[in-house]
């Protein structure tokens, strides 16, 4: 019986630790494969920058983030090493423990044999029945004999499994090793790419000190071009808001406007009630000719008790609305947000929620694009060199789609500072997508998330790519890079 129970419980702890290392070694073969994918396309990327002969400083911010990605890469190795180095040990100690389990086995199994060998005669068999003292103990010498016979078999196939499954762990031993040599010269050789990365952003470095004087120029005009986008920026914003706050106004006074007509049909009513009213009473009473004795015509208080006093009755009138509330229209919204003339229609209120929900979670803009320029301000390291950012400037080949990341609608496409650009509203939110080759879509128009926007340009650098921005109502610009999804 402890045969039975002791070898599925080594079989259960020798799969647990298989099936825990596994899980690790995957999540690391999903990690090493992403760093890889991105390198794979931050090479191309480079080649296709290699194809301007002018060194720029997004040629040193794509060598910088394939160092970097290379770094991850080789990190990602090391800790992958370390994991057949673990699996390695606990598949040898695995090993020592299944080989000195099976040693047991033989050497019990052996005894029970030679028992058996020493009382195989058939006497020996009867003697031991028929010694019994009583009938019952006979059924138990019986039972007993044929347990053992049992147990013998069970030993045979408990070895028979247990050298299987050393055989198995001895195969799995040997694959481990050859995985960790093959994984130590992946790292060896990204080792070496790794130095040729660095040396290569040497080289661009000493480049472009050779010519910071054309670049600095190339970064003051960029920086001229960004001002001019700003401003137009801007206009497009307050543009949009003097437009919803007279919406907002005009509801308003259409508001009052109705509210003071039904006020007047309702006064009118009321006094035409009153005078009809008067008429009845005169036409009932019948006094004596050229007599007033007796005749009480109706007084102004009268009247007004039934006239106009009763239009004001609250129940008659809607309440006079606040000149100072504006009209929204959404009862749904919080009562401690900020309130915004952009949100002032259930649309644009729904739109900012869904904009503020999905932060961490929109979509980018272009599939397949590497950041080179971040948001804020840039310094390249080796250089003087330094500029601003506005959005995330993220390369892609000309012509390739540019997407729309949420609901909402187009404010402005057209030129701006030489450069095609698309603004889309979303509630009290806008993107902007810039360096676009052509523009798909047209103003007032409403666009969904994924509506391709136009196609990317080239950025005054002559390499191709976008500019992605994120602005709210103030026309502050928001660093895109929490807002997008993570690749």
């Amino acid at each position: 019986m402890m045969l039975k129970k002791m070898f599925p419980v080594l079989l259960v702890l020798l799969l647990g630790g298989l099936v825990a290392n596994a899980q690790n070694r995957e999540d690391l073969q999903k990690q090493k494969q992403g760093i890889e994918k991105e390198l794979a396309e931050l090479n191309k990327l480079y080649r296709e920058t290699q194809k301007n002969t002018k060194t720029s400083v997004k040629q040193l911010a794509i060598i910088k983030r394939k160092i970097n990605a290379r770094e991850a890469l080789v990190n990602s190795i090391n800790r992958e090493v370390k994991q057949l180095d673990e699996t390695i040990y606990l598949n040898e100690r695995d090993i020592y423990r299944l080989r000195k389990e099976l040693d047991t086995l033989k050497v019990k199994y052996a005894k029970s044999i030679v028992f058996a060998y020493k009382n195989r005669s058939s006497y020996a068999y009867l003697n031991f029945l028929f010694s019994a003292g009583s009938f019952n103990d006979a059924m138990k010498r019986m039972t007993y004999l044929k347990s053992y016979r049992q147990n013998r078999e069970t030993q045979a196939n408990t070895i028979v499994k247990s050298e299987q499954l050393l055989q198995e762990k001895i195969g799995v031993l040997s694959n481990n090793k050859k995985e960790r040599l093959s994984t130590l010269e992946v790292q060896n050789k990204q080792l070496l790419d790794l130095q040729e990365d660095r040396k290569e952003q040497d080289q661009v470095v000493a480049q472009l000190k050779g010519k910071e004087k054309e670049l600095n120029k190339q970064i003051r005009d960029k920086e001229n071009q960004r001002q001019k986008v700003a401003v137009a920026i801007n206009a497009v914003i307050r543009r949009e808001i003097e437009e919803a706050k007279k919406r907002d106004e005009a509801k308003r006074l259409k508001a009052l406007e109705d509210a003071r007509k039904l006020k007047a049909a309702q006064d009118a009513a009321a006094a035409q009630a009153a005078a009809d009213k008067k008429n009845a009473a005169g036409t009932t009473s019948k006094p004596v000719a050229g007599s007033t004795q007796g005749a009480k015509p109706p007084t102004n208080n009268a009247v007004v008790a039934n006239g106009s006093a009763g239009a004001n009755n609250g129940s008659a009138n809607p309440p006079k609305p606040n000149l100072n509330d504006p009209v929204t229209g959404v009862s749904s919204a919080s009562k401690d947000r900020t309130y915004s003339p952009l949100e002032s229609t259930p649309e644009g209120m729904e739109q900012s929620i869904n904009f503020e929900n999905n932060r961490g979670r929109l979509p980018w803009p272009v599939s397949n694009g590497i950041v080179t320029v971040g948001f804020g301000t840039q310094s390249y390291a080796g250089t003087k060199l330094m500029q601003k950012s506005d959005g995330l400037e993220i390369a892609v080949p000309v012509g390739s789609p540019v997407r729309c990341v949420a609901d909402g609608e187009v404010v402005y496409a057209g030129e701006v500072a030489d450069e095609n650009i698309v603004l889309v509203k979303h509630g009290k939110y806008f993107t902007g997508y810039k360096n676009l080759s052509s523009v798909s879509v047209s103003r007032d128009q409403k666009v969904k998330a994924g509506t391709v926007l136009g196609k990317s340009g080239t950025s005054i650098d002559g390499e191709g790519g976008i500019l992605f921005m994120i602005m709210n109502d103030k026309s502050v610009a928001q660093n895109p890079a929490p807002w997008l999804r993570s690749k």
